[in-house]
């Protein structure tokens, strides 16, 4: 069994590639939920979406996210209060945007919690709806909410972050609320347990990877199997194919490149595998007491993304 500790989009495209060479019965994926979100009143789990729409099928291709042939007539249909909504008031909000058929998925999700089952129960009954094999695994059922320091005006959401903002504002610090207390969902950790190899897919290692070692045991637990562990550098050539991990890596003091995400690994992993760009970074990291594969790490086709598949679990054996 497969056990993939996962973020978004590079998670989802690697899990793509994953189940196409694995039978997706043996592949779990433990997923981030420090992004979740309540808007207009409905749970939202982005990157549980991203994985389930992408293995489905269905993601749209161009966005990365969300599903392919949206249409976004609710969202339109909000501006029509924003003249007459007070000051103080957050209804109405569209700078989130969710597409009409989306928004089928978060109102199931919503009443089931409200129905008392738990994120695991309710991600299973949606991944089952969407016919996937891969087993999708939240990190808790607790609520864990990623929020991040802007420099000079103070602490917001990671969604207002992201999406609000567009990444486009500097930090100073991140951290995780409600991971102190939340604990480790049990599938997830029997999952990091039991599984022949664990896989840290190329997803942020501060703000996607980050939320699941900041609950208790995780680390422990890797340190423990880590040379069944290996991880894929979400950093190409010092920069993030998508997303502001560079940006974040550099902004937070760490190096925006393999060797500093080898860093940030090397505890709890014993073999990196980074892009053939990044070849001459190997030596460097093979000094942090890790091995180091060299690959095709580019996932812009399925093929590619099988086959960078196929080295990793071949790295971990």
């Amino acid at each position: 069994m497969i056990s993939v500790i996962s973020g978004g989009v590079g998670a989802a495209r690697f899990l793509r590639g994953l189940q196409s060479i694995v039978d997706p019965q043996d592949i779990a994926a433990v997923i981030n939920t420090g992004d979740d979100v309540v808007m207009h009143g409905l749970s939202i789990s982005p990157d549980i979406d991203t994985i389930t729409y992408t293995l489905a099928g269905a993601i749209d291709p161009q966005r990365g996210w969300g599903l392919v042939d949206e249409t976004w007539t609710a969202m339109a249909n909000l501006s029509r209060f924003a003249a007459i909504r007070p000051a103080a008031s957050r209804a109405g909000e569209n700078w989130f945007n969710l597409g009409d058929q989306d928004l089928a998925t978060h109102l199931y999700r919503t009443a089931r919690l409200a129905e008392g089952a738990s994120l695991t129960q309710v991600t299973g009954e949606i991944a089952a709806a969407w016919n996937l094999g891969v087993r999708l695994l939240p990190m808790t059922d607790d609520r864990v909410e990623t929020r991040v320091e802007v420099i000079g005006e103070g602490e917001i959401s990671f969604q207002e972050y992201f999406v609000g903002r567009r990444h486009s504002v500097a930090v100073s610090s991140v951290r995780f609320a409600g991971a102190d207390v939340a604990v480790l969902s049990r599938a997830a950790r029997r999952s990091l347990l039991d599984a022949d190899v664990v896989v840290i897919a190329p997803s942020n290692p501060l703000v996607s990877i980050g939320p699941i070692r900041a609950l208790a045991g995780v680390d422990e637990l890797l340190t423990a199997r880590r040379g069944s562990v290996v991880a894929i550098s979400p950093i190409i050539n010092g920069a993030a194919l998508k997303g502001p991990a560079d940006r974040m890596l550099t902004e937070l003091g760490y190096e925006s490149s393999a060797v500093g995400v080898a860093r940030l690994y090397a505890p709890i992993c014993s073999t990196l595998v980074i892009d053939q760009l990044d070849a001459h970074l190997a030596p460097a990291i093979e000094s942090l007491g890790m091995r180091c594969i060299v690959t095709d790490t580019i996932m812009s086709t399925p093929e590619i993304a099988a086959d960078l598949a196929r080295s990793t679990l071949a790295a971990a054996a």
